[in-house]
């Protein structure tokens, strides 16, 4: 009883890491006077789903949908519950083991030359318990634990994944439909343009040439609307197989054409004024946090971490195999030639008995395996070691992403300006006929140009945004592995999201 207290094998204790590789704070952490965020800023709670803080319902029910329909997070789930039931397995060797049997059967034997035909009749229990001295079926079942929770952890990070995808997925299908509506306001205004010059022609103050060059730069605005329609197209058959449909099941209504405008400020000439298109989602305003914190905010982290707690445990699972084993057995029935007589005291059977084992030679198989559990435990902890890097990694290039993204979506909303006020002033000029139709084209290719690198920095802002969300870990916490994370509905789905593009 007093040897059963005993557990062979280090206990586990999480490795520390140096200052160089967990820093007290981030390189990248922006001034507290510096939000570098666009207006309407929201908050992630941990109390909540992230992506709401966005403030966009139609990508609110695509990730809903995502997480519960989507396949590679079934998997994700059935791996844990496979690991939950390995836990369970493990931790059965703690117990006794209890058969039963009953057999009945007639034969023919001879003795000394006699025949003889005999019938026998026999119910019996057997119990056997080996005594875990050494601490091996604990070991094994810490081991199981700890790879359960690592797999729970995998659960989590992939459910992460699935709905960061799914949100850049769909703010880059967004960003497209702004493109898409600036390209058919720019073949709008293109059309003017050619209206202009035909009619300058017409009349004899314009040349054929300028009527080429109106008619070339409707045509390629023209065709760059057209090829966006390839990069919507895919992002919305991505965003349905995320949400478990099949691409011809699902379709998402682009933008409204008359979502928010912000109006260029008229020239001093009342020239009317340019729309420019923004982003119907808001940006995130997220405290990264200290580094330490992202050892319990990331699940990718805290799965290695578990998984080095289990190869730890199976090092005490090597080194019991150099001890003895002790294993009780007991057994007790009926046994009898007759059925009549088959349960009375006479035919009553039991054993009782001790059996101590120990491996004198085996050519050096329990040091290899010592050997290998040592060596796995190593590799664990260097891939701990690593995923925490990556992690940091992941948050400093995202805090830097932003901050400069930030600085540049200023410069060019500022080149934007300036692009459309050379546009309007070079028309006003042909107009009166003090400049020529090359210099329009030219200052509305500037400006068209301009405007789509503000769609797409702000784009690629949102996109940093969903990153750092991603590398903090999304609200999650390390404590959610203390409970099993709850199933989604199997039920497949049997709604598309509808053509106005809400779910």
């Amino acid at each position: 009883m007093a040897l059963s207290g005993c557990t062979v094998g280090p206990d586990y204790v999480r490795p520390t890491l140096t200052d160089q590789q967990l820093p007290a704070g981030w390189r990248e952490t922006p001034p507290p006077d510096d939000q570098w965020k666009v207006a309407q800023p929201a908050t992630i709670d941990a109390s909540q789903d992230w992506w709401i803080a966005y403030g966009d319902p139609t990508l609110n029910g695509l990730i809903d949908a995502t997480m519960s329909f989507n396949q590679t997070l079934r998997q994700a789930e059935a791996s844990y519950r496979q690991a939950r039931a390995l836990t369970q397995q493990a931790r059965a060797g703690l117990f006794p083991t209890l058969d039963a049997s009953v057999s009945t059967g007639r034969g023919r034997a001879s003795s000394n030359g006699v025949p003889a035909v005999s019938n026998s009749h026999a119910a019996l229990l057997d119990a056997s318990w080996e005594i875990d001295l050494w601490g091996l079926v604990r070991r094994a079942v810490e081991s199981a634990r700890d790879t359960e929770q690592a797999t729970a952890a995998d659960l989590a990070a992939a459910r992460l994944a699935l709905q960061a995808e799914v949100a850049q997925d769909y703010i880059q299908l967004r960003i497209t439909d702004v493109l898409k509506d600036l390209f058919a306001r720019t073949v709008a205004a293109d059309e003017e343009s050619l209206k202009l010059t035909q009619s300058q022609f017409r009349a004899g103050v314009a040349s054929d040439a300028d009527v080429s060059l109106a008619q070339v730069t409707l045509e390629s605005a023209r065709a760059q609307g057209i090829d966006l329609d390839v990069q919507r197209t895919q992002f919305e058959h991505a965003i349905a197989v995320l949400t478990g449909r099949a691409p011809a099941a699902f379709a998402l209504a682009p933008i409204a054409s008359a979502a928010p405008m912000v109006p260029d400020t008229p020239d001093a000439a009342g020239a009317p004024q340019a729309r420019r298109a923004s982003f119907p989602m808001r940006l995130l305003a997220l405290p990264p946090g200290l580094p330490s914190a992202l050892l319990e905010r990331r699940p990718d982290i805290a799965a290695a971490e578990r998984r080095m707690a289990a190869a730890n445990a199976q090092i005490g699972v090597a080194r019991a195999a150099y001890y003895p084993q002790l294993t009780l057995s007991a057994s007790g029935g009926a046994s009898s030639a007759s059925l009549a007589n088959w349960f009375i005291a006479p035919g009553r059977v039991w054993s009782l008995g001790a059996g101590l084992a120990q491996t004198i030679f085996d050519g050096g198989l329990r040091n290899g395996r010592n050997d290998q559990a040592v060596a796995a435990y190593d590799e664990s902890a260097a891939a701990y070691r690593q995923t925490v890097l990556s992690g940091l990694q992941e948050v400093e290039d995202s805090l830097s992403a932003l901050r400069v993204l930030d600085s540049e979506v200023v410069v060019q909303d500022r080149a934007v300006d300036a692009a459309r006020r050379a546009e309007r002033v070079s028309l006003a000029q042909y107009r009166a006929g003090t400049a020529q139709y090359l210099t329009v084209i030219t200052a509305q290719q500037l400006a068209l140009t301009n405007e789509r690198t503000a769609i797409q920095l702000r784009g690629r802002a949102f996109a940093a945004s969903v990153a750092l969300v991603k590398a903090t870990g999304g609200g999650w916490q390390a404590d959610a592995l203390k409970a099993p994370p709850p199933m989604t509905t199997s039920v497949a789905p049997t709604a598309a999201i509808s053509t106005a593009g809400r779910p």
